[in-house]
């Protein structure tokens, strides 16, 4: 008896069923995300085309939307591969139903809807509160370096950009000297160089126009009427009304008034720009910074990130100050908003952040919203080290005993089990290290939409884990 295998047979006219609702199972991610940007508000994207439906036809957005949810899903970010998916992935065909957008088409879509991207956020954060995802019970804030898309080398400073462009200047000139010579390089050849060579030659030209013109029995064109007069006439009347106002406005000036009669209070003096600029700037992403991580300093932003028990994103934002000190305001407030935008009224319980966040004005503002705080005051850096003035007593050796508490450490140890996770996730499952565009704009929408596609995972997980 031969043995017995599945034939496979590649000369086979159709492999696939005809219908693409038989491709994928209904539990894929690929149908979820589909149905999920269905109840989406994506006006925002729409209203950036024209209604009139004039000019070459557009990808429909909601598709190209559903496209690079499920690619950033997936850890597939870039342009061009997720170009390729449309040709190889299954799930990318579906998608796109057989449609294979090129990758210009789609680093065009990303940089052309920028704040809407970003804006969805919101939208996939408001579908998990209504699958009761978003609790608020402890929540954790936390922040993680991620590199630019620039060099760290290319951080200079004044000087350094001032140095540059003399050696950049004097290599341009010798590189023109070696071309022109004594010559300037704009000279106008010696037929047109003087008054009687451009008559004849001008005189010259007009002749031979004139016989091809005549040779194809074409009618001479009239010359329109000259609009210079009517133009020097309106030019003239707005020059005139511009110098009557700013007499106007000057005369007011004298005498201390405004146009409608209030007193001009005394003018504020101008800022004085130092005589040398101070600090550095990176000339690939001026907004970057030079961060520190576990692993040195980067040349990066900062982002940060809120998340619940659930190990749901909150918020989402991007800073540009490498330590933490500072932001557990801001993003407690920024997590407010995105939840009461997505129907949570519901206060938080408890704020956990490590050492970096110890700011006594911040943690003072929300404990009196009711909110507990559970900062540690020292790092596990100084731990060991000499306290310095002012590290003992009041509010420091009150978090020190609260800490030290069972209930105060059962409820900070959710910190690293809570926020820590979606870091690793991010960056080592779904290898998010570096950032594709520059801009404090542009990575702000890079992370949230990161954020978003896990929030859109995890509500995914949600209705997909097992019962029983």
């Amino acid at each position: 008896m031969p043995q017995n295998f599945l034939a496979c047979d590649r000369e086979q006219s159709f492999l696939l069923p005809p219908d693409v609702r038989e491709w994928l199972p209904e539990n894929h991610l690929a149908w979820f995300v589909i149905d999920a940007v269905g109840v989406m508000d994506t006006s925002g994207f729409y209203a950036a085309y024209r209604e009139d439906g004039h000019g070459r036809a557009a990808y429909e957005p909601s598709m190209m939307l559903a496209l690079l949810l499920y690619c950033w899903s997936r850890s597939v970010r870039s342009s061009r591969a997720i170009e390729r998916a449309c040709m190889e992935d299954v799930a990318c065909r579906v998608i796109a139903a057989h449609q294979q957008p090129d990758h210009a088409t789609i680093a065009r879509f990303v940089v052309r809807h920028e704040r809407a991207l970003g804006e969805l956020f919101g939208e996939v954060l408001a579908l998990c509160a209504d699958a009761g995802l978003a609790t608020v019970g402890v929540i954790a804030i936390d922040g993680t370096k991620v590199h630019a898309n620039a060099s760290r080398d290319r951080t200079i400073d004044y000087e350094q950009i001032a140095r540059a462009i003399v050696e950049e200047a004097i290599a341009t000139d010798a590189a023109e000297t070696a071309v022109h010579g004594e010559r300037r390089g704009d000279e106008l050849p010696e037929i047109v160089a003087t008054t009687r060579g451009r008559e004849g030659w001008l005189r010259d030209a007009r002749q031979r126009l004139d016989q091809q013109r005549a040779e194809r029995a074409e009618p001479v064109p009239r010359a329109r009427p000259p609009r210079l007069l009517e133009a020097k006439r309106r030019l003239e009347e707005d020059l005139c009304v511009e110098r009557e106002a700013n007499a106007n406005f000057e005369a007011y000036h004298r005498r201390g008034v405004m146009r409608d009669g209030r007193r001009m209070s005394a003018r504020p003096k101008p800022y004085t720009p130092p005589a040398t600029p101070q600090g550095k700037i990176n000339l690939s992403d001026p907004d970057s910074k030079l961060v520190h991580g576990m692993n040195g300093w980067v040349q990066g932003y900062n982002a940060q990130a809120v998340c619940n028990e659930q190990h749901l994103i909150l918020a989402a934002e991007v800073m540009t100050a490498s330590p933490d000190f500072g932001h557990l305001g801001p993003m407690l407030a920024a997590a407010r908003t995105e939840l009461a935008g997505a129907g949570v009224g519901e206060a938080p319980g408890v704020v956990v952040a490590d050492a970096g966040y110890w700011h006594l004005e911040q943690m003072n503002a929300i404990t009196g919203d009711g909110i507990t705080v559970l900062i540690p005051p020292d790092s596990s850096r100084r731990k060991n080290k000499p306290k310095r003035p002012g590290w003992d007593g009041g509010a420091y050796d009150f978090m020190r005993s609260v800490l030290a508490s069972d209930l105060g450490g059962e409820l900070y140890k959710q910190r690293g089990q809570t926020i820590e996770p979606i870091f690793g996730d991010t960056k080592h499952n779904r290898g998010f290290t570096q950032f594709q565009r520059r801009g404090r704009s542009a990575v702000r929408t890079e992370w949230r939409l990161m954020a978003t596609t896990h929030n859109l995972r995890k509500l995914h997980q949600h209705f997909n884990r097992p019962t029983g």
